[in-house]
């Protein structure tokens, strides 16, 4: 008899914590079929820092470190550059990335680190309660804005991938999608390239992937999808941003 599918050798077999209908365990099983695909599991390091995926060490079967809210970068680049033999991939919310580590970010972007960095977009602050995000959509109603994002106090959602696609040291970002089996099929198809860069020494490389929040987002897993889509997609919209070959 033969194996159409399994879990990836990469990814443990447990139950995750996350909340029914997000979307987190597909990119987890994305980034594991990767690291698979590559053969790059014994030598792999993944550096994880607070947010709804703090317990990532639990369901890759690699190396992981965690690091301090929004340190993730930094992290990752003291790791790569003391084993540069080594592939070193963060795992970060839009809460810890384009907020408190906004700095961390771009200056690992700048530098071009030769570092993965794999973006979880979902427009609003997960494990701490769903307050407001830097991503969240003006007009959107969180537990901090619960009127909707204003401009005129809140000011516009950070739009990440634009903004270091504009890094002269940035050499891929991509903004993908978890919604649907063809945008799944991107997103992985886009992950691989992140961390293919990085093993051929080509710099810093982040994938951005919208994601859904139904607890926060006071929706059930299809209205989710449904509202990704409809919302997020036309502020957010998919593609490659910028690829230096």
């Amino acid at each position: 008899m033969s194996i159409v599918f399994e879990r990836p050798k990469s990814l443990t077999d447990v139950a995750t914590h996350y909340c029914p209908g997000c979307t987190h365990g597909i990119v987890h099983r994305l980034v594991a079929e990767v690291i698979d695909e590559l053969g790059i599991e014994g030598k792999t390091i993944g550096v994880a820092p607070v947010g709804c995926a703090v317990f990532a060490y639990n369901y890759f079967n690699c190396d992981m470190q965690e690091a301090a809210h929004g340190r993730a970068p930094a992290v990752a680049t003291g790791i790569k550059r003391a084993n540069p033999d080594n592939i070193v991939f963060t795992y970060q919310g839009d809460g810890d990335l384009a907020a408190i580590g906004t700095a961390e970010t771009v200056h690992a972007a700048t530098r071009s680190e030769n570092i993965t960095i794999i973006f979880i977009n979902n427009a609003i602050y997960g494990m701490t309660g769903g307050q407001m995000a830097p991503t969240s959509l003006v007009g959107q109603v969180t537990q901090t804005t619960p009127y909707g994002r204003k401009v005129e106090t809140q000011g516009y959602p950070v739009t990440v991938s634009e903004m270091l696609s504009t890094l002269e040291g940035s050499r891929f970002i991509q903004r993908c999608a978890v919604d649907s089996v063809p945008h799944i099929k991107e997103t992985k198809a886009a992950i691989k390239k992140a961390f293919q860069n990085q093993v051929d020494g080509k710099g810093f490389s982040l994938v951005e992937v919208l994601s859904t929040c139904p607890t926060n987002w006071g929706k059930s897993p299809k209205e989710s999808l449904e509202w990704l889509r409809e919302n997020m997609m036309p502020k957010y919209p998919l593609g490659v941003y910028k690829e230096v070959e």
